[in-house]
């Protein structure tokens, strides 16, 4: 089912999104009455903050939200990274990102060390922080499922890629 008529990443896109979005609203239907937008960037949003949702829902026995978690598991890959090499790893903007991780380090779930640069951090996580991403990846991995279930029919190997795609081609 095609909205956007298209060959572009971009329409391709928006189309798989606005289908999610549209199958996830029909399944939330008692909570809110979504509207379709006629902008890509708006459709994009409203399917964000949905899946955002169900992430943040089937990750808060961990005390974690899908960010915090996308992070620490970022971190955990690639300890050492920069305030400013994790904006850059996850599309981020670097004022949202400021915030994020000065949360996760209140909680004591990272720590930072000076660079050479004396503005610059390194990121690494800690004990505490790795105890947590461990309770929090089999809620995150049924939160995956559950998100496949309400999907459906959607092809999210082939979204996830144009997804990647298209961040990767605006982030050139």
């Amino acid at each position: 089912m095609f909205f956007v008529h298209s060959g572009s990443v971009v329409a391709r896109l928006t189309n798989r999104c606005i289908y999610i979005y549209i199958v996830l609203s029909v399944l939330f239907h008692d909570t809110m009455k979504p509207i379709k937008l006629p902008c890509y960037c708006g459709s994009i949003r409203q399917a964000s903050r949905i899946v955002t949702q169900l992430y943040d829902q089937a990750l808060k026995p961990s005390g974690l939200k899908i960010t915090q978690f996308g992070i620490l598991r970022l971190l955990s890959a690639y300890p050492g990274l920069t305030t400013g090499e994790i904006a850059e790893a996850l599309a981020m903007d670097s004022t949202t990102l400021t915030r994020t991780l000065k949360i996760i380090q209140e909680n004591a779930w990272i720590e930072a060390t000076p660079g050479e640069d004396r503005r610059e951090r390194h990121w690494s996580v800690t004990p505490a922080g790795k105890e947590r991403v461990g309770e929090a990846v089999p809620l995150w991995k049924n939160a995956q499922k559950e998100f496949a279930q309400l999907a459906g029919d959607v092809d999210l190997d082939g979204l996830t890629k144009a997804v990647f795609h298209l961040v990767h081609k605006a982030g050139s």
